[in-house]
């Protein structure tokens, strides 16, 4: 069970790969798109050489990336993020675009019809679930819309920090957290997860990921067809279907 004081909880999903003999394309992604992605890659592999997949928060692989990991692609949950990948000379320019959007839900470990504001009064002693509020994407739309609608000093004592969106979630759908902030996609992902109701999107900032290759990969010709599978309408139709909003490919940035 959580105990109340600062929690921490890691999630190692695909992390720490080692890297394929064949030199296949290595995308760095994040937690969130785990279970589009994968199916996107299944699918992708059925015709063309596979890809190597690794999740983790946007800050982790961001840092990882600018510290010169061999990845060929990085697909973030937040354009900051993507902003310091491409500050620090990795992104291939001509490359990058706003690839999908996404929706900040509050979830709970049973169905239900609970409104942000009633959390105070719904929680009592127990926690909110949510990845990291300082540095990974979905912790801070979080944050930023608790703070908005005036929620955030009282609960941030009850906050139980997770590595990822998808530990924080994995909170919820285990019952170690009443509730959870995650984004419309995890709860899609998971029946165990109920979704109570939506945040505004005027409480945080446009939920937006952009994509882009990277000088830091060793299949860069593999990873551009990729990336170009991700706009078409097999993935699409994937993206979709998992609650994503497809962005429209217009010119790079």
């Amino acid at each position: 069970m959580l105990k109340r004081s600062s929690v921490l909880v890691t999630l190692a999903i695909t992390m720490g790969v080692a890297l394929p003999a064949s030199a296949e394309p290595i995308v760095f992604a994040a937690a969130s798109m785990k279970t589009a992605l994968d199916e996107i890659a299944l699918q992708w592999a059925q015709n063309h050489d596979p890809v190597t997949l690794s999740y983790a928060g946007s800050s982790k692989l961001a840092r990882q990336i600018s510290a010169g990991a061999p990845a060929d692609m990085f697909i973030s949950a937040s354009v900051p993020w993507m902003d310091t990948v491409e500050k620090d000379g990795a992104v291939v320019d001509g490359t990058r675009h706003d690839l999908l959007g996404n929706t900040l839900v509050l979830v709970g470990s049973r169905p239900g019809d609970v409104a942000p504001q009633d959390l105070p009064a719904r929680l009592g002693d127990d926690f909110l679930a949510m990845a990291l509020v300082d540095s990974v994407p979905a912790g801070q739309y979080g944050k930023q819309a608790l703070t908005d609608l005036g929620l955030w000093a009282e609960l941030a004592p009850h906050v139980a920090q997770a590595d990822n969106v998808r530990a924080a979630l994995a909170l919820v759908a285990t019952n170690e957290a009443p509730f959870g902030i995650v984004y419309a996609t995890d709860a899609a992902a998971e029946p165990n997860a109920y979704v109570q109701s939506t945040f505004a999107p005027q409480t945080h900032d446009p939920i937006i990921y952009p994509a882009a290759l990277l000088n830091t990969g060793m299949d860069p010709d593999g990873a551009a067809a990729f990336l170009d599978y991700l706009s078409g309408p097999e993935a699409v139709a994937i993206f979709t279907a998992q609650g994503f909003e497809v962005l429209p490919r217009d010119a790079a940035k």
